[in-house]
This record gives structure tokens, sequence and C-alpha cells, in this order.
């Protein structure tokens, strides 16, 4: 830690004075400031102070930023003429490269870092996981630097899969097979529902279908009911006021229709706690992770659906400046009421289910909200510089909101 802060000093400070300008980008050079080299250290410093007690977590990290990013690089600039459809500044070579790398990096760096400690079948398992995340965080569409936000979104990941070794016996069980295909016909059924309705896109069907067949399986009727409760608040806040959306040109486009970003960006974290709750000992960590993600969505949801319609006054929530509704950053009274309404009813089906205590749905459904006020930050600076799109600062919200919820689980527990 000490050698990554002093590399960190040193490229903020000492490597621009003697020469080092020519490691910088060229859009960088034209800034006079270079953010790359910054950011490498940091991050590397960040990694071992958040793992300190897990150094092939740490080890793990550092990989997929020094060798996974690398190789995507090397390879996407040699080799990367076909391009992905979600990102044409990307490639599928870079895509691939930054997964064969990164899974091989993760393998080799925690058995040596760590030796014997885990099975490895599992490690290949997991690092495979992990370095699919990473490459797929790495190729979305964000002009935020992902050296920061990959390398630990992918150790937390990580870290989290690391105790799942004795949990993943039960996908053998033919009763969950059972489980299995029930939901995923009962969510295809829905699906095909929700795509008539207008609410859902193709992508966006599917990508639900697929996720719900998910929480459905790991997590039973319970959580199920949660993300049932979500996307009826969505759904429906979404149509209250359209006509008035549409005019003032801040409605959700293609007629409401979600796509599968924006499934994912809203449902993708609540789906990975919801199989980590199903496999793991400490399960309730990750159900309440699940519930607090799922009651975050619906309540940014609500509140921007409602405030853009009702939204009066709505003031910037970094500067309190008034603007108008719609407003990246903007916040009303009656879309934060509205929101944590929709969090204490999302949260509440949880109760509901028995997924966990009365005395815990306002607790996560206040830190639901914190969460949305959060992102509303982040709208307003991140997205408001187009450094993060809207996907970018929902994904935000959701992750930070299941952190908060599996700190609650840890506090209470």
């Amino acid at each position: 830690m000490a050698l990554a802060l002093a590399a960190l000093a040193f490229n903020i400070w000492l490597l621009p004075r003697i020469g080092g300008r020519w490691l910088w980008r060229p859009a960088e050079v034209g800034r006079e400031r270079a953010i790359g080299v910054v950011i490498y250290p940091l991050t590397v410093l960040l990694l071992l102070a958040i793992f300190n007690r897990r150094p092939e977590v740490a080890a793990a990290g550092w990989g997929l930023l020094a060798f996974g990013d690398g190789a995507a690089t090397v390879v996407g600039q040699r080799w990367g003429r076909v391009r992905l459809p979600w990102n044409r500044e990307k490639s599928w070579a870079g895509l691939l490269a930054y997964l064969g790398v990164g899974w091989v990096s993760v393998v080799v760096l925690i058995e040596w870092t760590t030796p014997g400690l885990y099975e490895i079948p599992f490690l290949a398992a997991v690092a495979a996981v992990t370095a699919f995340l990473a490459a797929l965080l790495e190729s979305a569409p964000q002009r935020l630097d992902d050296n920061l936000g990959v390398p630990l979104v992918a150790s937390l990941l990580l870290v989290c899969l690391l105790g799942t070794a004795d949990g993943w016996a039960r996908l053998l069980d033919p009763s969950f097979h059972s489980i299995l295909l029930l939901g995923l016909l009962l969510n295809a059924v829905l699906a095909v529902v929700a795509h008539a309705l207008g609410t859902l896109d193709v992508g966006g069907a599917t990508l639900g279908c697929l996720m719900g067949t998910v929480i459905f399986a790991f997590l039973s009727w319970g959580g199920y009911l949660v993300l049932v409760v979500f996307f009826a608040l969505g759904s429906l806040s979404t149509r209250v006021g359209y006509r008035r959306k549409a005019e003032i040109q801040v409605a959700q486009g293609r007629g409401g229709r979600r796509r599968a970003t924006n499934a994912l960006a809203n449902g993708g974290v609540a789906a990975v706690c919801a199989v980590l709750g199903g496999v793991t000992l400490e399960g309730s960590i990750f159900v309440f992770g699940f519930a607090c993600s799922m009651a975050a969505a619906a309540a940014d949801t609500v509140e921007s659906e409602i405030g853009q319609v009702w939204g009066r006054p709505t003031l910037l929530v970094t500067s309190l400046q008034p603007v108008e509704p719609g407003t990246n950053g903007g916040v009303s009274p009656i879309g934060t009421l509205s929101g944590l309404l929709a969090a204490v009813l999302t949260a509440g089906a949880g109760w509901v289910a028995g997924l966990y205590p009365l005395a815990v749905v306002f607790p996560l459904s206040l830190l639901a909200l914190v969460a949305t006020l959060v992102e509303s930050v982040a709208g307003a600076t991140l997205e408001r510089a187009e450094l993060l799109d809207n996907n970018g600062v929902n994904f935000l919200n959701t992750l930070l909101a299941a952190l908060l919820g599996a700190g609650l689980a840890l506090t209470v527990g």
C-alpha cells in the first residue's frame, strides 16, 4: 500500500516534470492533465485497502487491470475490425482477449497468492465468471475511466463467489431443476404479456425472463414477489402522464418500452444477489442486498416518472438551484416521497413473503432512498458531464443499495 501511495504521488506531481508526458494519451496532453496514469495506482491502492485480508482477491483485481485490460487494448487495436453492437468503439477481438487473458490471470494469481486454498476446477469456474463480468463492464459505452470501476466491481463479485464453494451442489438436485423449469415457464408467459402491453421490447422481455427465472429459482416465491412489485410499480409509473412527458420530451423512449440494457442496469445486481443468497450459508446478507437493490430500483424509477409530471419545485441536488423537471440530478418533494413509498412497498413485499422480519422493512427502504440520492448526485455530475449514461447511474444506484442492504444484514444479525 505504501508503494502504491508513493506511485500515486509520483504520477501526479513528479512524472509530468521529468518528461513522463509521453505516457499520456493525446487527449490528455491537450487538457494538460492525465487521468489514466493516476487512476492505475489509485485502483491498486484501493484494492489493497479494501481487500487487505484477502490478498488473492486484491491480486486478481490487479491482474484484470494489468493483463486483461492491457490485452484488450493491444488485441483490439491490432485485430479489432468487427465492432461490438452495443459499443462501436470496442471490438469483439478486444472483448475476447480481455475475457481469455483476464481469466488466466485470475486463476494464476489466486493460486500463486494462496496456493492450494481452492480446488482448481472451482477456481477456474469462478475466475471465468469474474473475467466475463469484467469484460462486459469494460466494453460498456461509458466515458468514465474503466480502470477504476471495473477491477473494483469484479473483485467484489469474486470475493462473494469464492465463498460459495459448498453451495453449488443444489444445482444437481432434480427438485431444483423442476423449480427452474417452472420459473422459466412462468416468466416466459409474463414476458410475452409485458411485450404485448408495450412495457418491454423484445430484448428487454428476453433478459427480464432470464433474470426472473434466476430470481425465482434461487429465492423462490419470496424473491419473485419482490421482483413483481418492482416491475408493477415501474410499469405503472412509466404510464402515468406519459402524454405530458412526451410533450416536454422527458418520456421513456420507444413508447415506454424498456430495453435489455434498462433491465440489466436495474435488475442485474439483484439477480446476482439472488444467486448468491441461494448458494451461501450467509444467505441473509445477499437477501438483504437483493431487497434493497430492488427497492432502490423501484424508488428511482417512480421518483423520475412521477417527478417529471408533478415535480415542482425541482431542485438540482448538488446546488439546490431550481431546474426543469426531468433534469439529470433534479429532485422534488413529491418525487422523493413517491420514491420512498415505492421502496417501502417493494421491501415490504419481502416481509410479506417471509424473507426477513417487519422491523427491517423501513431501514431497507431508507437505505434504498439514500442510494437514489447518491444516484441523483451522480446524475448531476457524471451524467451531465456525459461520463456516465442513465444505465450507468442506475447500475451505480442498485449496486450501492445492495452494499447498504448487506451492511444492514451484518448490523442486525
